[in-house]
C-alpha cells in the first residue's frame, strides 16, 4: 500500500512549479531546526550564482544521522518557511513522498520532471568534507553541478577531502561562479562567505529539557528577527543610496 498523508501534509509535499530555463540551486538537510546559517548561503547562493530561486528539501529522515528525537517532517517545514522569510526560497518536504529520499534519487527525479531547468546542488563545506559517506555520491556529482558554501573551520577539510581531490579536474574559480548553473556536470565551485557559526545542533544543544517542536519554535523566533533587521537594514541602505544618488545628479 502507498503511504497516507493528511490533506494538511499533503501540501508540503508537492513538487514546486519550475518555469523552464529556471536557474534553480537545491539546498537539502533535516533542517532540526532551520536556522540563520541556511538562509545566510541560501540568498549568497541566489546573488553569487545568479540563481532564481533556491529549494529546502526538508528530507524525512537522514541515513547519517540520529532520527530518534526528530519532530516531525510537518513541524520542521513550518518552522522552515518562517525562518526562509525570502521570496525566492522554497521550503518543501516532496522527498517524503517519494519512494526514496537519497539525494542521488531526487536530483533523478527532478531532472527528468524539469529537463530544461539547470539545478545546482548547494551545501556546506562540512558537508564536502563527509561527502564520500553518501549514496552514489561519484554519480552525483555527474548529474548537477554543485557549489560548496564556505563554513567555520571546515574549508581546508573541505579541499582536502576526498571528494575534492576525486573531482579537482572539474573545480571552477569562485570569480566564475556565476557561470556555475549552466555548466556541464562535473562541476564544482567553493563560495568564501562571511561566516556564521549556527548549526542545528548547537541550536538543539542550547534547549536541553524542552520537546523537539518548543526546540524549533524557539529558533525560528529567533532566526525570524534577526531576518527582519536584516531586511529592514537592507531597505534603509537602499534608501541611502537613492538619496546619494539624487545629490549626485543636482
Amino acid at each position: 500500500m502507498g503511504k497516507k498523508f493528511s490533506k494538511r501534509s499533503a501540501q508540503h509535499l508537492k513538487v514546486p512549479i519550475a518555469a523552464p530555463n529556471m536557474r534553480i540551486g537545491l539546498l537539502g538537510g533535516s533542517f532540526n531546526p532551520a536556522h540563520a546559517a541556511h538562509r545566510h548561503i541560501s540568498v549568497a547562493a541566489l546573488k553569487r550564482l545568479g540563481l532564481d530561486q533556491v529549494w529546502w528539501l526538508v528530507s524525512p529522515g537522514n541515513p547519517l544521522k540520529d532520527a530518534g528525537k526528530m519532530p516531525n517532517l510537518e513541524a520542521r517545514i513550518e518552522v522552515a518557511r518562517e525562518v526562509a522569510y525570502h521570496p525566492k526560497i522554497v521550503v518543501t518536504g516532496f522527498e517524503a513522498a517519494r519512494p526514496s529520499a537519497f539525494t542521488v534519487d531526487t536530483i533523478g527525479f527532478l531532472k527528468r520532471r524539469y529537463p530544461s531547468v539547470d539545478f545546482v546542488w548547494l551545501m556546506g563545506a562540512d558537508n564536502l568534507a563527509s561527502f564520500h559517506r553518501w549514496r552514489e555520491w561519484e554519480k552525483l556529482f555527474g548529474l548537477v553541478p554543485i557549489a560548496v558554501l564556505d563554513r567555520p573551520s571546515y574549508r581546508l577539510k573541505a579541499r582536502a577531502s576526498r571528494a575534492a581531490q576525486r573531482f579537482a579536474f572539474a573545480v571552477l574559480d569562485e570569480s566564475d561562479a556565476r557561470g556555475l548553473a549552466s555548466m556541464e556536470p562535473p562541476a564544482w565551485t567553493l563560495l568564501s562567505l562571511p561566516l556564521s557559526s549556527l548549526s542545528s545542533t548547537r541550536l538543539r544543544g542550547g534547549m536541553e529539557g524542552e520537546s523537539p517542536r518548543a526546540k524549533t519554535l524557539k529558533a525560528a523566533k529567533a532566526v525570524k528577527k534577526l531576518a527582519k533587521k536584516a531586511k529592514k537594514t537592507a531597505k534603509q541602505q537602499k534608501k541611502q543610496r537613492r538619496r546619494q544618488e539624487g545629490h549626485k545628479e543636482k
